[in-house]
């Protein structure tokens, strides 16, 4: 392509996703260096700096966290940058302004301002090529500079250390719940993937924790210490109080050293509540700058928060459940909210997995729920084949249908699910996205 033609949209989205993936290909392909994204941004004239920035970290919740962080300070008044990852159904998503996805034409700018860039950047000899995921660190960063956002509000993608978003210094660090996952390269105990994590904690910077593994919360703790940094605590210096719940959200009270909170979420699970809490400590971290964020504006943007494909229904008679939860904590929390939020005679799950995860330690957990089970895969170069996850169940007496693809698959689930009954594909964001897209062609 010659590198003074414009590119649409679509052709963007190619250019971009040409380069090392790590959503796509094995992690351990890829060499982690933050002198890459680093030097991208020094020729882009640093937009990451001189924004106020939140940033987040864990295995797990870190996405909802983050939502729930920007929608309370949208709430506030703040216009505020979200970056999250993976996209379930665009590449857009990833990055939002208000709960707006970039529009197609200004991705498409932005990825043709910075092209030259970014073919200057790979041929400096030493740094390696920039990979996907630093290409969208810095458009992002980018927009919201551009944007003139108030706040910008960043999820890590793997890690944290050397995750291309550590490149700033933030107003607050939320660390959210860590336990095994990615350990081809965050490593092979909870130390050392917290060691990883960890890794965004600055001098002086307040950190918020999720209730942690005692090795987790040993490796915070120390790395606060060692930094002069405040750490608060979800579950001792900011606690939370399960209520009711209905068909569309769950209430609930948090208490923190300031503030008793009454509030409302549209997302289902205890899980979630603590995500809450840990977004309610890092807005009150905020507030100590900003009064304009106060109990009022904290509700408002936890009930009006939209993150989908985590526990969402999307159907009702048979009840269809999609989630994300792609390790075994993730995968045991997962089939207790739903027993606990939901009323149904049988469960049946609609089951896909990626390659690299403990496949053996999910499946016992999901086989602990239901035996009624249908394995696929999805059209991702990591997907598990099928053949496994049968093989898989069958160690727990289950045996399985199996469908070639996410389509096949939910046809199968409700021709066998009765009416009264529920159906939840989880295993992947992967499987997720695929089923979220099935439902929204079925609706046109």
């Amino acid at each position: 392509m010659n590198q003074s033609q414009v590119m649409d949209f679509p052709s963007t989205v190619d250019y971009v996703l040409s380069f090392a993936d790590y959503e796509r290909l094995s992690r351990s392909a890829v060499v982690f260096d933050l002198a890459r994204v680093q030097h991208l941004l020094d020729r882009l004239g640093n937009p990451h700096l001189g924004t106020p920035s939140v940033h987040i970290a864990g295995t797990k919740g870190k996405g909802s966290t983050a939502a729930m962080i920007a929608s309370i300070l949208t709430e506030s008044g703040f216009r505020t940058g979200l970056y999250t990852s993976p996209h379930l159904l665009t590449i857009r998503e990833r990055i939002q302004i208000d709960s707006l996805p970039i529009s197609e034409d200004k991705f498409a700018s932005l990825v043709n301002q910075v092209r030259p860039h970014i073919e200057a950047a790979n041929a400096l000899s030493g740094l390696g090529e920039l990979t996907t995921f630093e290409i969208l660190t810095a458009l992002a960063f980018l927009h919201f500079k551009t944007s003139g956002v108030d706040y910008q509000v960043l999820e890590t993608g793997l890690g944290g250390r050397l995750d291309a978003t550590n490149v700033i210094v933030p107003e607050v660090s939320v660390i959210t719940g860590i336990s095994y996952d990615h350990m081809e390269v965050l490593g092979d105990t909870i130390s050392k993937i917290a060691t990883e994590k960890a890794g965004i904690i600055k001098h002086g910077v307040p950190v918020i924790s999720a209730p942690q593994a005692p090795e987790a919360g040993e490796t915070i703790a120390a790395t606060c210490c060692e930094k002069g940094a405040e750490l608060v605590l979800v579950g001792s210096d900011v606690t939370w109080k399960t209520g009711t719940f209905g068909t569309t959200c769950q209430s609930f009270e948090i208490r923190t050293r300031y503030c008793n909170h009454e509030l409302a979420l549209p997302l289902f699970g205890e899980y979630q509540v603590i995500n809450a809490a840990c977004a309610v400590a890092a807005a009150e971290t905020l507030a100590r700058k900003n009064s304009e964020i106060a109990g009022p504006t904290i509700a408002r943007g936890l009930a009006q928060v939209k993150w989908p494909g985590r526990l969402q229904v999307l159907a009702r008679e048979p009840l269809f459940l999609v989630d994300g939860a792609h390790n075994d904590d993730s995968s045991r929390k997962l089939m207790q909210a739903i027993r606990h939020y939901f009323r149904f005679d049988e469960l049946w799950l609609l089951v896909g997995l990626s390659s690299e995860k403990n496949l053996p330690a999910i499946i016992r957990e999901l086989a602990k729920a239901t035996n009624k089970v249908i394995v696929t895969r999805s059209d991702h170069p990591r997907a598990t084949g099928t053949e496994l996850l049968l093989a898989e169940f069958a160690k727990h007496g289950i045996t399985a249908g199996v469908a070639a693809d996410t389509g096949t698959a939910i046809r199968l689930a409700y021709s066998k699910a009765s009416h009264d009954d529920a159906i939840c594909a989880t295993g992947s964001l992967f499987i997720v996205s695929e089923v979220l897209q099935h439902f929204a062609a079925e609706s046109l």
